[in-house]
């Protein structure tokens, strides 16, 4: 299945633009989420967020619909990732089980300045759980350091089933070979000056893309660093439409729903 999305759906400039006049505060996500297939939670980048909420999102959002969550700063940012078993518990019983089927992969975002350890980033990828309460758990990292543009890497997050996003960016590496059963792709080059935020040609080769991961495949004009491909199987794909004109996110993604559908 492929899911597009947003990050986030409180934004002062949507409203008008995405969200219509006089639409509540409140009432936002039921809107949202009427309208793109899964959000990317960021806020709990910065703080954690209750059980209550995490619930009270998965209620007012559609059957189907998915949310990733994005982990806590205060576990990327360690400078030992071996070190971050209790972090994580900390960060697994804060409540985002709450958000029950609703839960998709967590995001551990790395920042720019971090390298690739191999034998650190390794340990992090053990402790990462690979279920809670019964439930299976997703996980993706985004590293930002050309450092990782290595099949070791690739490697590592092979052994433990851990995606990798591919960033369509001015700023940071991609790296679109599959590790996982599943592909994450943050697309990061909207336009204010174009109303979808991408081309219409641009919209068509992502829409090609995911659908080419989505079928088991990988596109041809993506770079991969590993020599050997991933093995073929039906996946999951998550694309979102997280930066740039973040204005024009909420029209890039619907326009790309549109395609994918």
């Amino acid at each position: 299945m492929i899911r597009v999305g947003i990050g986030g759906w409180t934004y002062e400039p949507w409203r008008g633009a995405f969200y219509p006049e006089g639409l509540k505060h409140a009432d936002e996500l039921r809107f949202a989420g009427a309208h793109v297939t899964s959000i990317e939670i960021n806020g709990t980048f910065y703080r954690t967020q209750s059980a209550a909420s995490f619930a009270k999102w998965r209620d007012e959002t559609p059957e189907g619909f998915v949310f990733s969550v994005k982990g806590h700063r205060a576990i990327v940012n360690k400078k030992a990732l071996a070190e971050t078993g209790e972090a994580l518990d900390w960060f697994y019983g804060s409540g985002i089980l709450a958000l029950g089927d609703k839960l998709g992969p967590v995001l551990w975002q790395f920042a720019p300045y971090r390298k690739f350890d191999a034998e650190d980033f390794a340990a992090f990828l053990a402790l990462l759980p690979k279920e809670k309460e019964g439930r299976p758990m997703r996980h993706v990292v985004e590293v930002r350091h050309e450092s990782f543009l290595t099949p070791a890497f690739v490697d590592l997050l092979r052994a433990h089933e851990v995606a990798v996003v591919y960033a369509d960016s001015d700023d940071y590496p991609a790296i679109a070979d599959v590790s996982a059963p599943f592909v994450y792709m943050r697309l990061q080059r909207t336009s204010e000056d174009i109303p979808t935020g991408y081309a219409e040609a641009d919209l068509d080769a992502w829409a090609a893309r995911a659908k080419a991961f989505a079928a088991g495949g990988a596109p041809d004009d993506l770079v991969r660093f590993h020599p050997k491909p991933a093995k073929k199987a039906k996946r999951d794909v998550f694309v979102y439409m997280i930066a740039g004109a973040k204005v024009r996110a909420p029209a890039a993604a619907m326009a790309l729903i549109e395609r994918v559908a």
